[in-house]
């Protein structure tokens, strides 16, 4: 027996050793949805536009849900919309323009409906905040390759932004990214009363950055403007009267009743899950990916909004 426990021992020292599996690694998804609940961010009621456009051609309802900017961003332009809101002033307006890969826009067709009263007319220098950005430099490398971080992108309260300067002296503006929702206006100096919207739905178009005042983001719904046809006349505006997609209405959602009330939350953009989700976005590592990029556009890093089930 002795002789048989030594064989078998010897015998094992030959035996194959199998090398333990490598953890499988997240996908910017998985991370965001393995994000501890401390993690994500409640978007208030007042912060949040429901519009709801005329049912489909099958009777479907399509409603879309905006996310306003928090301060110190566009303020002006915000509390024009939240005037606007409260007077119901998109009810019987209908989404004008749509324009491929490009945005769809909407408000009053005739440009003759009345516009509430003390509606604030604001200053192009409203473009751009100027002050202290905590974290500024957080994502400057992972999002400019070159390391050029006198002008650099980055996120602040959820939102993406680029700015310029240097810790004491910057100058900070939103972005661009397919979903934003901006201001329609004139000629400058006209920077537009909040009346006139808009929703980037393709490539995002970032010459504009700056140039035209951002107020907020599509967070539910996009396919309801993004799969509308798009308009045949110049710069895609419908046509005819026919063709433009009715509003119904356009509220706050603190204004509805509270069992009403859509709610969402965000990945707060100064989480640890939040890093790891931004650095895998640029750095594809999960099994499709053979090659990590090595940086992103920060449109390309979509900040996580999910729908918060009722109680």
């Amino acid at each position: 027996m002795k002789h048989l426990l030594l064989a078998a021992a010897a015998a094992s020292l030959f035996l194959p050793v199998h090398a333990q599996e490598p953890a499988p690694i997240p996908s910017p998804g998985e991370i965001a949805a393995a994000a501890p609940a401390a993690d994500w961010v409640a978007i208030a009621p007042s912060a949040l536009l429901v519009m709801d456009l005329a049912p489909d051609a099958k009777g479907k309802p399509r409603r879309v849900v905006i996310q306003l900017m928090p301060a110190p961003f566009s303020q002006g332009w915000i509390a024009n919309i939240r005037k606007l809101a409260a007077a119901h002033w998109w009810d019987g307006t209908s989404v004008n323009r749509v324009q491929d890969n490009y945005v769809a826009q909407w408000g009053d067709a005739t440009e003759k409906k009345p516009l509430p009263e003390g509606l604030a007319t604001i200053s192009e220098n409203d473009y751009v905040t100027v002050g202290d950005a905590p974290g500024w430099q957080r994502f400057a490398k992972l999002l400019i390759p070159n390391g050029d971080v006198s002008r650099y992108a980055s996120f602040e309260k959820g939102w993406p932004v680029a700015a310029e300067g240097t810790p004491d002296s910057v100058r900070r503006w939103p972005l661009h990214c397919y979903g934003m929702v901006g201001v329609g206006r004139n000629m400058s100096p006209d920077t537009g009363s909040g009346a006139e919207l808009y929703t980037v739905i393709g490539h995002a178009p970032r010459h504009l950055d700056r140039n035209i005042a951002l107020v907020g983001r599509v967070i539910s719904g996009i396919e309801h403007l993004s799969s509308l046809p798009r308009g045949t006349g110049a710069l895609g505006f419908y046509e005819s009267k026919a063709e433009r997609i009715p509003i119904r209405s356009i509220r706050l959602a603190s204004e509805l009743p509270v069992a009403k009330q859509p709610k969402f939350e965000y990945l707060s953009t100064d989480s640890n899950s939040f890093g790891r989700y931004a650095d895998a976005r640029a750095n594809r590592r999960d099994p499709f990916f053979i090659r990590p990029a090595g940086g992103a556009d920060i449109c390309n890093i979509p900040v996580p909004i999910r729908p918060v089930a009722a109680k």
